[in-house]
């Protein structure tokens, strides 16, 4: 049976890149490797070779470490979403698309397509030695990423309809170390949620807070949650989709005092595009 473990690699201000290592080969792939330095690092630590990269979407601070990569790993296999374009890329994958995690290892990736943040957005499923999920900047523990490219009807397909159909015991590993402030806000939407209050307290008494589950985020996670009759309370609305489109009466201003370096950079490359639905009750910092 396949053996897979995953080590996380703190990138930028706030993002993680992440080593996915067959054990059984010692090869690897790299999910968006921003800082080549400290993912090929972090490989020499681990006593593997990295030979595929896994870019979750085209937003610089996932995949500007792409062509470093490439230039330094003769052979690399750079995998992005079609629609994407990622730099560097090698293969192109679409929905469902399937193949090996690296050359010689039995572990297989399949592409799951969650468009709206960006249009070509992928997150990577790994079935064998795990179940893992690698969710960009679509699912964060307690959160979720801003509709950039898409709307409310596209996120709630890719939560709701794709990664939490994934098996409960999936762990989540996110693009963004965000789930203090995801918390604080989830609280004030669902502040009778236990399991909330529960991850919200453990959050605080750790540093990292990664991997979540797709069990886990459906107990706690409110964008995943749409559906609950609670929660459509709270937002003033009977239908899951206007559950993420629509926050009700009361709005809680957005703020930029909070932001993040790699927020600030992303705002001037991508622009600001105006947040539907529930994501309007958000601080800016929630969402990348």
């Amino acid at each position: 049976m396949a053996s897979i473990r995953v080590v996380p690699v703190p990138v930028l201000s706030d993002n993680y890149a992440y080593l996915v290592i067959d054990e059984a080969t010692k090869v690897a792939a790299a999910v968006d490797p921003a800082e080549p330095d400290k993912v090929l690092a972090a490989a020499r630590r681990e006593g593997v070779t990295v030979q595929t990269v896994l870019t979750t979407h085209k937003h610089w601070d996932h995949s500007s470490g792409n062509e470093a990569m490439a230039s330094r790993i003769p052979g690399l296999d750079v995998v992005g979403g079609e629609i994407d374009a990622v730099p560097a890329a090698t293969r192109n994958v679409r929905d469902q698309d399937t193949f090996p995690l690296a050359s010689g290892s039995a572990v297989q990736v399949r592409a799951l397509a969650t468009p709206c943040h960006t249009r070509g957005h992928i997150c990577y499923f790994v079935e064998q030695g795990g179940p893992h999920v690698f969710t960009g900047d679509t699912l964060f523990i307690g959160g979720c990423g801003r509709f950039f490219e898409g709307g409310a009807v596209e996120m709630y397909h890719a939560l709701v309809e794709i990664l939490a159909e994934l098996p409960g015991d999936t762990q989540v590993w996110c693009g963004h170390e965000y789930t203090r402030k995801n918390l604080d806000f989830a609280v004030t939407v669902e502040p009778g949620n236990e399991a909330l209050q529960r991850k919200r307290t453990w959050a605080y008494s750790v540093e990292q807070t990664i991997p979540s589950s797709i069990a886990g985020e459906r107990e706690i996670n409110v964008f995943m949650r749409v559906n609950s009759p609670q929660l459509q309370a709270v937002v003033g609305v009977s239908d899951p989709i206007q559950a993420l489109r629509s926050s009700g009466k009361e709005k809680i201003s957005f703020s930029t005092s909070a932001v993040s370096v790699s927020e600030l950079l992303g705002f001037a490359r991508a622009g600001w595009i105006m947040l539907t639905g529930i994501a309007e009750r958000r601080i800016r910092n929630l969402f990348h």
